[in-house]
């Protein structure tokens, strides 16, 4: 007995070896939404990979609720062991931390895992609008000063963050309507209530397609296949337009290295297999494999980018 226990807690210090018998009983996935959209997509699909990967059960738990910050503090205060794992995505470590008060440290309260993808974001209006680019919106909004709609999915969330970083650079006033969700703000542009968006591009894709909503550009550094006539922001003259909606796995911190960097070295494997990402491709999910260091690296860049337009635009829940 007491060998047995003495080799558990050797498995529990980092570079002791601890991956060699990860895992020997199910790991928990907590997924911050309710059933059904990207975040469960990608939690659901990663379980399964990982599990078919490790020969274990990775049971996804669903744990909606505060914006992610219930999901997100069960993790924080979980233990180290690789036993309890979340989709920690652009608002649970980046646009939260960014524009309110969160009962984590989205950096030091958690040890990256490894990223899993990203969706880019793109600026939609009602077919109504007579305007076919940015210049001819930004043209039609300083004509017409505080007479353009705007649907927000609630304030300080990723597409309400991109249309102030937007109306900054342009320098036009419009009335911003916030909605809570994506899903109410659609249907009031697609009946004429607002008349511009800036949502993800998979949720936007099923309006595109039967031409309720016309784009004018997309985020990224280059134009997204799915929409290969739709210049980016930068094409048009807006620099700095390239946040996208992302999705990774993290964990509570100090879990041990050598277990994630296992986790990490599945990740990578599956969104590289072809059968992966056409799945992903059909929610307009690309991957972006990243090393443990790299996501770290880039969590930190997203809250910092985000701190700093919230501070500039005067965004903040708390107030």
């Amino acid at each position: 007995m007491i060998l047995r226990a003495l080799i558990f807690s050797l498995a529990l210090i980092p570079g002791t070896g601890a991956a060699q018998g990860y895992p020997f009983r199910p790991v928990k996935i907590l997924v911050p939404a309710q059933p059904g959209g990207g975040l469960d997509l990608v939690g659901r699909t990663m379980a399964d990979q990982l599990g078919r990967a490790l020969g274990q059960s990775f049971v996804v738990e669903n744990s909606g609720g505060g914006g992610g910050s219930i999901a997100s503090m069960t993790v924080a205060r979980a233990a180290p062991d690789g036993y309890t794992l979340m989709v920690g995505y652009v608002g649970t470590h980046g646009t939260n931390p960014a524009t309110r008060k969160v009962n984590y440290d989205a950096v030091r309260d958690f040890t990256p895992i490894g990223m899993v993808g990203g969706t880019p974001n793109l600026l939609i209006v009602h077919p109504s609008m007579p305007v076919q680019d940015l210049k001819g919106l930004v043209d039609r909004a300083k004509a017409n000063p505080g007479r353009l709609t705007y649907g927000s999915g609630g304030i300080g969330t990723l597409n309400h963050l991109i249309w102030e970083q937007f109306r900054g650079a342009a320098g036009f006033e419009a009335v911003t309507v916030h909605y809570r969700g994506i899903g109410p703000a659609f249907i009031d542009l697609l009946s004429g209530q607002v008349e511009a968006m800036t949502p993800g591009l998979a949720a936007a894709m099923p309006h595109l397609r039967n031409r309720k909503a016309r784009p004018l550009a997309v985020t990224g550094l280059q134009r997204h296949p799915l929409l290969p006539d739709v210049p980016t922001f930068e094409e048009s003259g807006y620099k700095g337009f390239d946040g996208v909606q992302w999705y990774g796995i993290v964990g509570p911190a100090k879990m041990p290295e050598d277990i994630v960097r296992r986790l990490n070295a599945e990740i990578n494997k599956a969104i590289a297999a072809p059968a992966l990402r056409e799945r992903f491709a059909g929610e307009a999910i690309d991957p972006m494999p990243m090393s443990p260091a790299e996501f770290g690296r880039f969590i930190q860049s997203e809250i910092a980018r985000w701190t700093k337009l919230a501070r500039e635009r005067g965004i903040s829940l708390d107030e």
